[in-house]
């Protein structure tokens, strides 16, 4: 060992001569190892010669050492070896270290200058030391040479294998690939210095895995070596690689890996089924939609390329059951789609069709991707409940039908092989239920009540049937008894019809239309006959029938009037097609109104009955309201006229001889017919009545008799003038007249006084050439309150008359 290194170091200062001073001596470590230091001028001092301390040249100049990595001798490892041309091995030069490791890992001889590593190192871990070194005085330490620094470097050496950082490793290949497919790339990592030999250098190989899989030596890329390799057949292998250093050489470390190769599955095999025929057995009782067996077919491939879709070939006897696919357990489910029957059809044949789902283009020369399989389903007697012959009944019936009237019947068997009889009833859920009755051996539904249609026009009942021998199977059905109209109810008008016609009404002037409704059912399909009663007969209206179930009020004449008639009562006639029919007679409203020419309703009010010129309803509310106005005028008037009379004889106590009855009050004219009437001045007879009523004596009697024969005219001046001196004497004469010095005043006016008439109705009359007719010209609207307005001036010039 120490020759080897002794060699690696003279090629080392070779290689470096260039950093190194030429040694003047041979060295003098051991085994060549050492450094030499010589003086070298201005570097170090001399100590002899006689004339003092003289500057001398440092005589020691070092580069680098080396030490071997992983030593494990019994002793410390030498380095090299320090040395000055000042030192004459007289023990007078001291040699001192410092930097990295020393003192823990190197020690330097003082006085020899050796260098020693006292314990193995390893170059992975550092691959050199910086240190300093220095010669001094041994007595003094004086510095005898500046400190120079140098390095120790671990000389590398073979101990690390290549080792694979990630394995072991798992890669995936598609099966029935070709020779030379990638699998996958692995790499090795080896410690050692690559810059030194052939430490680092790998090489890759593959100790297990052959010959289905080879490795590229230097890439470390793994492929195929084999083609078409099956899944079905093998899908997992275990591939063991080699990394090698030294070039693969005798005595090179090494390190392996394993690689865990799957062949992923294609889709390269069809579905089988294990065998060719499967037999199944299903209960006749089994229900539509459930499962009456399962069948599998194999496919050897996995995941998406082992789905099968299972179908019935057409055909055969497939159409009584479906089939569906259980994707976890790849199974098909054949479920049933038809009622079976034991009695009707025993067993039954069909064939199963598995196919691959997803197929791959690439493996279709292998063949086809489907088998077939034949099922036969044996069908198992079931004891079962009486089967009616319909799944349900309908029976029609008249409400009139008498009690205990058969209206139907029902029918079940026994298809069993046993054959059992049957018996029926009926289930009562309802109280309307127990209008029917059932024979329980015949099944003949009879009546068990009255029916009324109008009540119940249909009766929903459950029909019950039971083997005799086995009373718990039994079956249902629903009857449904509808309940026909008798027609008893006559059709009458749909609505108390009310209705108008209008004053200027046309000929054959369609004025409303009626329709009519019956109690009897059905509505739809009904037929109704309008007509007026033959034993009437109608100038004014006729009923004409539109034969879609209405029919019109029609006018005869023209001519209507309010003030004529304002109401005509109309009879209709409403005939029905039942059998037997039936009729009955309503009657139509029908009032006169007035209406515009386009025929629109204007009037149709009460009043215009009373109103010769036709008042609106705005003008009657002010004449009553005059009227009203009237007669509380009149009640304050005589309620006054009281009052005073009361206080004129209140102050005639005292000397009533002295007293002149004044009347302030203002007469009326002709309207006056409390002071004064007006009305004996202008007929004769009556002031001869007048005059005997009163029963004066004969004398007065004879100068106040008028002969009747004397040819008089009316309200003439001469007759007015002997009234009046009648009067006077009367007052003269007669028992009533006023006492003592009483003054009666009589006068008159009107056309034959010298004021002529004051009266306000006179005036009116006389200015009445004013003409509201124009209004009329403003449209039919304006031609009613033209009339309305002459009546509204009259009626306000009464109250303004009386109010005086």
């Amino acid at each position: 060992m120490i020759t080897r290194n002794g060699l690696l170091l003279v090629f080392w200062f070779l290689l470096d001569k260039g950093f190194l001073a030429p040694l003047h001596s041979p060295p003098q470590s051991r085994m060549g190892r050492e450094h030499h230091l010589r003086g070298m001028a201005g570097l170090g001092l001399r100590r002899h010669g006689a004339s003092g301390v003289q500057r001398v040249k440092r005589g020691w100049v070092w580069n680098q050492f080396f030490v071997l990595e992983e030593y494990v001798g019994s002793e410390p490892q030498y380095v090299g070896k320090l040395h000055t041309d000042l030192d004459r091995d007289d023990s007078e030069v001291k040699y001192t270290l410092s930097g990295e490791g020393a003192g823990t890992i190197f020690t330097i001889d003082q006085t020899t200058g050796d260098i020693h590593a006292l314990m193995g190192l390893d170059r992975e871990e550092k691959s050199y030391y910086t240190l300093r070194a220095q010669a001094v005085d041994m007595h003094t330490g004086r510095p005898l040479e500046p400190e120079s620094e140098f390095i120790i470097k671990v000389q590398d050496i073979n101990d690390n294998e290549p080792k694979f950082l990630e394995g072991p490793y798992t890669a995936s290949v598609p099966e029935m690939s070709p020779g030379g497919t990638f699998v996958m790339q692995v790499t090795a990592t080896d410690t050692d210095d690559p810059t030194y030999g052939n430490s680092a250098r790998i090489v890759y190989s593959i100790l297990h895995g052959q010959p289905y899989f080879s490795v590229d030596s230097k890439t470390g890329v793994i492929r195929t070596a084999l083609p078409n390799m099956d899944r079905e057949m093998k899908e997992l292998y275990q591939v063991l690689i080699q990394a090698k250093d030294m070039g693969g050489q005798l005595g090179g470390l090494a390190g392996t890996t394993t690689i865990n190769v799957t062949l992923s599955d294609v889709n390269d095999n069809p579905p089988r089924f294990s065998k060719s025929i499967l037999h199944l057995r299903v209960p006749e009782s089994s229900s539509v939609g459930s499962a009456v067996g399962k069948v599998r077919a194999h496919d050897l491939d996995s995941g998406k390329n082992a789905e099968v879709e299972y179908s019935i070939v057409p055909g055969d006897e497939g159409n009584m059951f479906d089939i569906t696919y259980n994707g976890h357990s790849q199974e098909g489910i054949i479920v049933l789609r038809k009622h079976l029957d034991y009695e009707n059809k025993r067993s039954y044949t069909f064939k199963v069709e598995a196919s691959n789902a997803h197929l791959d283009p690439r493996f279709l020369h292998l063949g086809p991707f489907k088998d077939t399989t034949t099922v036969k389903v044996n069908v198992l007697d079931v004891n079962e409940p009486p089967v009616f012959t319909k799944t349900s009944y309908t029976i029609d019936v008249y409400e009139d039908t008498p009690v205990g009237t058969i209206i139907g019947s029902v029918t079940a068997q026994d298809l069993d092989a046993s054959s059992s009889a049957v018996r029926y009833s009926i289930e009562w859920k309802r109280p309307v239920d127990s209008c029917f009755d059932i024979d329980t051996v015949e099944g003949t539904i009879s009546t068990n009540e009255m029916l009324d249609r109008e009540s119940n026009r249909q009766h929903n009942i459950s029909v019950v049937a039971s083997k005799v021998n086995n009373p718990l199977l039994s079956n249902k059905v629903t009857v449904t008894v509808n309940v026909l109209d008798v027609n008893e109810f006559p059709p009458e008008l749909a609505v108390p019809f009310d209705t108008f016609v209008c004053e200027n009404a046309e000929v054959g002037q369609v004025i409303q239309t009626i329709s009519a409704t019956d109690k009897d059912l059905p509505a739809v399909g009904q037929r109704f006959f309008f007509k007026s009663p033959r034993e009437i007969r109608n100038r004014n209206f006729t009923v004409r029938d539109f034969g879609n179930n209405t029919a019109g009020i029609v006018t005869k004449r023209v001519g209507f009037q309010r003030r004529v008639q304002e109401y005509y009562v109309i009879p209709v006639v409403v005939e029905d097609n039942g059998y037997p029919a039936q009729s009955s007679t309503g009657t139509l409203t029908v009032r006169v109104c007035a209406c515009v020419t386009e025929g629109s309703l204007l009037s149709c009010t009460a009043e215009a009955v009373f109103l010769p010129m036709g008042l609106s309803t705005w003008a009657v509310m002010a004449i009553l309201l005059c009227m009203i106005i009237l007669l509380a005028i009149f009640a304050l008037y005589v309620g006054l006229r009281r009052q005073k009379k009361r206080e004129t004889l209140m102050s005639s106590k005292e000397d009533i001889r002295d007293n002149v009855i004044h009347y302030d009050d203002e007469g009326g004219g002709e309207e006056d017919t409390h002071a004064f009437d007006m009305g004996t001045l202008r007929n004769t007879k009556a002031i001869k009545e007048k005059m005997l009523r009163r029963g004066t004596g004969s004398e007065v009697t004879a100068q106040t008799e008028i002969n009747e024969s004397t040819p008089t005219t009316e309200g003439s001046a001469d007759i007015i003038r002997d009234y009046i001196h009648q009067r006077l004497q009367e007052n003269h004469l007669g028992f009533s007249a006023p006492p003592y010095d009483s003054l009666v005043t009589y006068a008159y006016e009107g056309d034959g006084s010298v004021g002529e008439s004051l009266s306000s109705i006179e005036s009116w009359m006389a200015d009445g050439g004013e003409d509201f007719k124009y209004l009329s010209e403003w449209g039919p609207p304006f031609k009613t309150v033209a009339s309305d307005k002459q009546l509204i001036v009259l009626a306000c010039v009464l109250f303004v008359e009386v109010s005086k």
